[in-house]
């Protein structure tokens, strides 16, 4: 059983939203991080918030409060069978339809 999961912090630009994103994404990304947690395994929870901050990185890295880089991510998914690759994609196919069913809901 692991003590800790990896988190991984997925920061969404408003922009994806439209023009008027700005306005928008805070709620999608509490609505979408509810549809996302099918996506969390035992060793990997993903996390969406906002991107205000352009300087901070889309994605970020994090196990049991220690920051890590993209190639400790992944060597600590493969250490647990796992492809952290994989996931990205996985989560990356699932936000992206949630942000078009999203946008074709404002329309």
């Amino acid at each position: 059983m692991l003590e800790s999961k990896l988190i991984v912090l997925y920061r969404l630009e408003p922009g994806c939203l439209g023009p008027d994103g700005l306005e928008h994404i805070q709620i999608f990304c509490d609505l979408a991080q509810q549809m996302l947690a099918s996506l969390d395994t035992a060793t990997c929870q993903w996390l969406l918030e906002p991107r205000y901050n352009k300087q901070l990185d889309e994605m970020a890295y994090c196990l049991a409060n220690n920051m890590l880089s993209r190639e400790q991510a992944t060597k600590f998914m493969v250490r647990f069978g796992d492809d952290l690759e994989q996931a990205q994609e996985a989560f990356e196919d699932k936000l992206t339809l949630l942000i078009n069913q999203y946008l074709s809901r404002k329309r």
